[in-house]
């Protein structure tokens, strides 16, 4: 008799843990390392001791929810890996993590830049749209990327033994 394998569990611990990860990136280099925005600097500018920190304060609940993404996730990924019908495959899983993480980007970019103008990619130029393309384009090619890995994990299909503790 064969078993029959899910990658599901897997795509979707990555997914989650991709997303969660990415927002890490999004908000200790772009808001804290490099300073170029923060949530809402696009509609309160951080010129103020109160406007940095409302901005702060919203860049905080910002690392909460990427946290709580990352953290469910993990627990998704610790099921999964105590399953015997779901392949143990480093291509499935790095393909679901940048899978997340393009669709982070994405999806941050559509409605924070575009669609609400919360902030934009670097705030302090006159032309925001290149940055904020950019931040697209990259997360177009992590989900092109991410997909390929994930088509390649297919061919990872061995059977394993679930974990027994």
């Amino acid at each position: 008799m064969t078993e029959t394998l899910h990658r599901t569990p897997l795509i979707a611990a990555g997914l989650l843990m991709g997303a969660g990860l990415g927002g890490f990136v999004d908000g200790i280099v772009l808001h804290q390392i490099l300073q170029w925005h923060n949530m809402l600097s696009n509609q309160l500018p951080p010129d103020n001791l109160v406007a940095a920190k409302v901005n702060m304060y919203w860049d905080g609940v910002f690392h909460a929810a990427v946290w709580v993404l990352t953290a469910i996730g993990l627990r998704m990924l610790w099921a999964a890996s105590r399953r015997a019908d779901v392949p143990w495959s480093g291509r499935t899983f790095v393909g679901g993590l940048l899978l997340g993480w393009g669709l982070f980007n994405v999806v941050e970019g559509l409605i924070d830049h575009t669609l609400l103008g919360l902030h934009h990619v670097y705030e302090y130029t006159d032309d925001k749209q290149p940055w904020d393309m950019a931040f697209l384009a990259f997360g177009a090619l992590l989900l092109l990327a991410g997909w390929g890995l994930v088509r390649a994990g297919r061919h990872d299909t061995a059977p394993r033994a679930a974990y027994q503790a």
